[in-house]
C-alpha cells in the first residue's frame, strides 16, 4: 500500500474506510477481490454486521476471517450461508434485482461513470489488452447502486474511453485516493477530498474539466476502531 504522508493510515485504507461507511447493515453487496473485499468486510466487522457479501464464484453470505486471494478461495464457500452456481447467481440474484450494491473497478472511467476494462488503444491493435468485462457489464446494470474504487490519474480518468465495457447509469459514488465523486446532472462531480488532498490536485489528476460541488467537504479520517478492524483483515499469503 502507498503512503499517505505523515498520517497514520494509507491512501488505500482511506479508500476502504470511506467505501465501507456507505454500506448499511441490511445491504446485499456484490464484492470483488482487493479493495472492494476489504471495504465490504470492514463494514461487516464494524457498523454493518448484517451486510450480506456475495462473491462472483457463487458464495452467498461469505464471512472470511482473512481476505481471500481470489473468488475461488475455499474459505468463502466454507463460511457462506449458501453456495450457488454462477449461472444461478447471475440469473436469480443479480438479474432478479436481489443485490443492492455492486463494486466495480476498471482501467478507465469517463465523466459519465462509463468504464473500460477491455483494451487500451485501438480494439483490433491495442497497446494493452486488459482482462475484459467478465460479469461487470451485468453488474453495472443489475444493481441499483454501483460503487467504483479507482486511483485517480489522467490515464484512468479520461475524456473519452478507448472502449466502453460497462455503462455508468447506476454509478452512485467513485471513491479515489484523493476524494469522492458523485453524479450531479449526469456528470461525475467532486463532492469531497480526503485529508491532505486538494481540489486542484484532483482536477489535475482528471482528464476532463472536473466540476466541483459548492458543498465541498473533507472526508473524516479513519477512526482508531476502523483502522484496527481494517488491519485485522490480513490477506492470505501476506508475510
Amino acid at each position: 500500500m502507498s503512503s499517505n504522508g505523515d498520517r497514520p493510515y494509507t491512501a488505500d485504507e482511506m479508500m476502504a474506510v470511506e467505501a465501507a461507511r456507505r454500506l448499511e447493515d441490511a445491504t446485499v453487496c456484490f464484492v470483488g477481490i482487493g479493495l472492494p473485499s476489504l471495504a465490504a468486510n470492514l463494514a461487516r466487522r464494524t457498523h454493518a454486521p448484517g451486510c450480506t457479501l456475495i462473491y462472483e464464484s457463487g458464495t452467498i453470505g461469505a464471512k472470511p476471517v482473512q481476505l481471500p486471494l481470489s473468488i475461488g478461495d475455499g474459505e468463502l464457500a466454507e463460511t457462506a450461508d449458501a453456495v450457488v452456481s454462477v449461472p444461478e447467481m447471475f440469473a436469480y440474484w443479480l438479474q432478479g434485482r436481489r443485490i443492492d450494491v455492486g463494486f466495480l473497478g476498471a482501467a478507465q472511467i469517463d465523466r459519465h461513470g462509463n468504464l473500460n476494462s477491455t483494451v487500451i488503444g485501438d480494439y483490433d491493435h491495442p497497446s494493452v489488452r486488459l482482462p475484459g468485462g467478465g460479469g461487470a457489464p451485468e453488474i453495472a446494470l443489475g444493481v441499483d447502486d454501483v460503487f467504483v474504487m479507482l486511483r485517480q490519474s489522467p490515464r484512468t480518468f479520461v475524456e473519452k474511453l478507448d472502449f466502453t465495457t460497462s455503462l455508468g447509469d447506476n454509478v452512485r459514488v467513485v471513491v479515489t485516493d484523493m476524494g469522492i465523486l458523485e453524479p450531479r446532472n449526469g456528470e461525475l462531480t467532486l463532492v469531497a477530498v480526503h485529508p491532505g488532498s486538494t481540489v486542484e490536485e484532483a482536477r489535475a489528476a482528471t482528464g476532463w474539466d472536473l466540476q466541483v460541488t459548492v458543498e465541498m467537504r473533507e472526508t473524516v479520517p479513519p477512526t482508531d476502531e476502523e483502522l484496527a478492524a481494517l488491519r485485522a483483515l490480513e490477506t492470505k499469503g501476506r508475510s
